[in-house]
């Protein structure tokens, strides 16, 4: 059996603004109705491969088990990085944890934000490279290449030492324009994919002997790590002395046990909005919509309004990329679309929250966004999931009143409980403690009108909470 292990952290800023620090793209619905992630996990639900293992942050692990429990998927596990360390400490923090379950365990390392609409064939040449990979070897995935792509890394294989399967010859940077022509023109080098198939035993061997340093420091981290409701949290004081390096540089450029298996299919990282738009239906003159969005005389277009409410309507528009959010809009030439990041940098300089944060903010129990903020009030919309129940807490800046608009509340205020169910109200007043529960099958959404001195998030006191936040 091999095992899946999904990253899914990342910073969200290639993709702004649909992508952000608060919700990467690996979590929305890029290329259909599933996340990114959904369809990773879904990819590898078949003969011959375990549960996904998942490797995430804090601040998403409830966003990945409702994604995963919408897809049915079990997960083998979820490990919770309490800091972002690149791939390599995510890498050797999987495999230790499977080690411990098994020490001949497959693992596929792999991102969660690509597109690969082949599944099938996909997983026929991770089996392939199972082989190899079952005889100590370190598999990376070479993709195929259709263009001089500047943006990735390349590899060069050698000779074939399985079926399907080829020695690693050399990594090779991600090239300028003359030298990623030249590559293109030999079949030898393809597109580095950054997944990996190794047995946990081989890649804690490689990190052994080319990245002690590491290991070292992930080791005790996880050792120490804690059992919390589903998920297993590193300890945050181990990990905070971990360094931060990639895989690529920690282990497989050093290493002379990796070989290359070969995909053919198509595949993307969806690394920019441009890579978005070759990878969504177009129609005959380029054009990609998405959303209310409307291109007229445009041509090579990316369009996409991600609000109902917004009509975005291109006119006359070439090799343009316009995406529409509730609160920013980005436009750019498609091919400066790599750019992005640089605008996301200096909105953060100039403290725009829309730099890392959604007007959207999930929560384990649902989600809410803010509607009207004023001097001393706040208007939010409240979607609570069934089953979800927001903690026992208390304010001691603001009073609320709630209005329940869809399904039914039930709703603690100091020592009443009661149900409140459509065109109901209740107000909370200033120090009270209260609770909000969804007991319901169906989703409660309730109007919460907040007035006070202080309206910031942090003015919670918890009591008690469900998701052990308390």
């Amino acid at each position: 059996m091999i095992t899946p292990v999904l990253l899914c952290g990342g910073s969200g800023t290639r993709l702004w603004p649909l992508s952000r620090k608060s919700y990467p793209k690996q979590f929305a619905p890029l290329l259909g109705d599933q996340s990114l992630f959904q369809s990773a996990a879904r990819r590898f639900c078949a003969k011959g491969f375990a549960n996904p293992l998942i490797v995430t942050g804090d601040s998403f692990r409830f966003i990945v088990t409702e994604q995963l429990a919408a897809c049915e998927i079990d997960p083998n596990g979820i490990l919770i990085e309490p800091d972002g360390r690149n791939t390599a400490p995510a890498a050797i923090a999987a495999a230790l944890h499977l080690h411990a379950q098994d020490p001949e365990a497959l693992m596929l390392l792999l991102p969660s934000d690509h597109a690969i609409p082949d599944a099938a064939l996909f997983r026929d040449v991770v089996n392939q490279g199972a082989v190899a990979a079952q005889e100590g070897q370190i598999v990376t995935f070479g993709i195929a290449p259709t263009r001089p792509e500047t943006g990735f890394g390349w590899l060069e294989s050698g000779a074939a030492t399985h079926p399907g399967v080829t020695r690693l010859t050399r990594f090779i940077e991600k090239p300028n324009a003359a030298t990623a022509q030249k590559l293109l023109k030999d079949p030898n080098n393809l597109w580095n994919a950054g997944v990996f198939l190794a047995k946990a035993s081989t890649l804690i061997a490689a990190f052994t002997r080319h990245a002690p340093d590491i290991l070292k420091t992930v080791q005790p981290a996880m050792t120490a790590a804690k059992r919390d409701l589903g998920f297993c949290r590193i300890d945050p004081d181990l990990w905070a002395k971990v360094p931060e390096e990639s895989i690529d540089y920690a282990i497989m450029e050093k290493a002379d046990n990796v070989s290359i298996a070969r995909f053919d299919g198509a595949w993307s990282d969806l690394g920019s909005w441009e890579a978005v738009w070759q990878e969504t239906p177009q129609d005959e003159a380029g054009n990609a919509t998405a959303g209310n969005a409307t291109a007229i005389n445009c041509e090579n277009a990316l369009l996409r309004s991600e609000n109902e409410a917004i009509e975005l309507v291109g006119i006359g528009l070439k090799n343009i990329v316009a995406i529409a959010m509730p609160d920013a809009v980005l436009v750019a030439d498609l091919t400066e679309s790599q750019n992005v990041k640089k605008a996301v940098q200096l909105l953060k300089d100039k403290g725009a929250k829309q730099a890392v944060q959604l007007p959207v903010d999930h929560r384990p129990w649902g989600w809410f966004e803010s509607l009207v903020i004023g001097g001393r009030f706040q208007v939010k919309r409240i979607h609570v999931h069934p089953g979800g129940s927001l903690s026992l807490q208390s304010h001691q800046h603001r009073s609320e009143h709630w209005i329940v608009v869809e399904g039914t509340a039930k709703v603690t205020v100091d020592d009443t409980v009661k149900l409140v169910t459509e065109n109901q109200s209740v107000y909370i007043p200033l120090g009270a403690t209260h609770r909000m529960e969804n007991t319901g099958k169906v989703p409660m959404v309730l109007i919460e009108v907040q007035t006070g001195s202080y309206l910031g998030e942090d003015d919670i006191i918890r009591y008690d909470d469900v998701y052990a936040r308390a």
